[in-house]
């Protein structure tokens, strides 16, 4: 999840398709909550702040536990249903009036109401604090929000938005306290007032999050336990060593892939059970249409002819990602293979007539960049083995550079590299926000993209259709579009990896469809 715009637009399936037990165990059912203590959890995505306004990043994991949104995810559901509302839905034909009905009685975990006027303040403040980088690019089809009576929230859209709901139940849009969260200024004494399932009861930065259960809650969560901690960890060495020595119950993202093999591969009884489940965080390559050689048609769909998707997946993954043929990925309507389509498997001879019809016969020098410090271990190798390929076809001279993300995110917005990596994690699970976030002059990439036949008429088009399912045609000329231009090259698909201690339940229904971990579903099994 990333900062753009959503006027030009910006976060699912994370279904659980597989459950892989790589340890027996004894157990069944559902022992007391508190018969050991908390639930405890290691992560390598710990929070950047406790303030929803703030956030468009791995916050959301903690928010989506201890805030409330009006809609949100049932176990298993794709669509997000009503939380802390008892009903939402649009008053209008044209998708531009939704309003919701708060359920009666709420309140936030320290007794105060819960009522319209706090969830107009909570989404007004977003735009009125405006962080750089936060979460007010979701709003951009928002034109005002309207309290009616206590229980009454009316959202008037500027345009129509079919999506609105999906940027409702994202975690930006968390309900806080009036009395406790200004209406221009971020919170930050580290402490949360929230209406979800759990609050904070304690709190230290980079290490560790204290989460007990909320008794004033109203909503559908149905929790399986009454504490969890979850504690952050620098890399997945550190976390699979912490479960191997019984220090944490459960991992949650962060796990490399070497070590997701050895915990598929082990066999020698020490407890742990592997939870496979499909995902949709995406790998891909950005060209600058301002270098001069990334900036040639030829020279990217050159290099869409030569990139082996498979020989990453295997070689530098070991098969625990999948090859990826357009920006949106599988398991989501609207998924297409385009690039297979067009190019087929690669082919350096192919590539070279492609550079040779556009009177370039001399090796194309090329530098391609990546973040030390972002996307796993995995992507220096991931680099190495781009360079051998593109290197090995005799047509490009390829030099690899990389910086910390901090560094490397202002690089890439200034236009400062000619080919550069990044990943992407939903915000919501709809097609759109794998092609939306990335067109239009101001993008979440920082290069401007102009692309007008996406941006002001399939987009809208598609905004105008509740009914997702058929939208389809839309996002499958959207997609033919990206792949002609190849500016975007997608490389790999992901896959959602919970390594649990045996006696732990639920870890296969506790990602939501935007991949982040509903505590509340992790239980402790009872022992035969």
């Amino acid at each position: 999840m990333y900062v753009f715009n959503r006027n030009g637009y910006l976060r699912q399936l994370a279904a659980i398709t597989s459950i892989t037990l790589v340890a027996g165990c004894g157990a069944f059912g559902s022992g007391s909550p508190d018969d050991k203590g908390p639930i405890v959890v290691g992560t390598t995505s710990a929070p950047s702040t406790l303030d929803p306004a703030a956030s468009w990043d791995g916050s959301w994991e903690l928010f989506r536990n201890v805030y409330q949104t009006l809609l949100s995810y049932p176990t298993g559901s794709v669509t997000p249903r009503p939380d802390a509302a008892e009903k939402c839905g649009f008053t209008d034909g044209t998708n531009t009036v939704y309003r919701c009905e708060l359920r009666p009685g709420m309140t936030f975990s320290d007794g105060d109401p819960l009522d319209a006027s706090a969830v107009k303040h909570s989404i007004d403040r977003i735009r009125r604090i405006g962080v750089r980088g936060g979460p007010a690019g979701l709003l951009g089809s928002l034109q005002r929000v309207q309290a009616l009576g206590s229980r009454g929230v009316v959202f008037h859209l500027h345009k129509p938005d079919a999506t609105f709901p999906l940027v409702l139940a994202t975690p930006a849009m968390s309900i806080v306290d009036p009395d406790e969260y200004p209406a221009d200024a971020l919170r930050e004494d580290g402490e949360v007032v929230g209406s979800g399932p759990y609050t904070l009861r304690s709190y230290t930065e980079g290490k560790q999050a204290e989460l007990v259960r909320n008794d004033h809650y109203e909503g559908f969560a149905e929790r399986r336990n009454s504490a969890v901690t979850i504690r952050y960890f620098q890399d997945s060495a550190q976390l699979v060593g912490a479960l191997r020595d019984k220090k944490i119950d459960v991992t949650y993202r962060g796990l490399a892939a070497s070590d997701v093999v050895a915990l598929q591969g082990h066999g020698d009884g020490d407890g742990i059970q592997l939870i496979d489940g499909a995902g949709t965080e995406i790998n891909y390559l950005v060209f600058n249409p301002r270098d001069p050689w990334a900036g040639k048609p030829a020279v990217r769909h050159a290099i869409a002819q030569i990139v082996d998707r498979p020989a990453i997946v295997h070689k530098v993954y070991q098969d625990t990602v999948d090859p990826l043929y357009s920006m949106v990925p599988a398991g989501l309507t609207g998924h297409t293979t385009g690039y297979f389509d067009q190019y087929g498997s690669p082919s350096p001879s192919k590539a070279r007539e492609i550079l040779h019809d556009a009177g370039i016969d001399e090796r194309v020098p090329l530098t391609l960049w990546y973040t030390t410090d972002r996307y796993g271990s995995e992507t220096a190798p991931e680099f190495s083995e781009l360079k051998r390929q593109l290197d090995g076809s005799g047509l490009f001279t390829v030099t690899l550079r990389s910086r910390p993300w901090k560094t490397y995110e202002a690089g890439y917005r200034s236009g400062e590299y000619p080919v550069f990596g990044r990943g992407w994690f939903p915000d919501f699970p709809d097609a759109e926000n794998f092609i939306a976030p990335f067109v239009g002059e101001r993008n979440a990439l920082g290069t401007p993209y102009p692309a007008p036949r996406i941006t002001d008429v399939l987009l809208p088009e598609s905004r105008g259709v509740r009914d997702r399912g058929e939208v389809v045609e839309e996002f499958e000329e959207a997609q033919r579009i990206l792949v002609d231009d190849a500016r975007l090259l997608p490389l790999w698909q992901g896959r959602q990896y919970v390594a649990a201690s045996e006696e732990i339940s639920g870890g296969e229904r506790a990602l939501d469809p935007s991949t982040i971990m509903m505590m509340w579903e992790l239980d402790r099994k009872t022992s035969w």
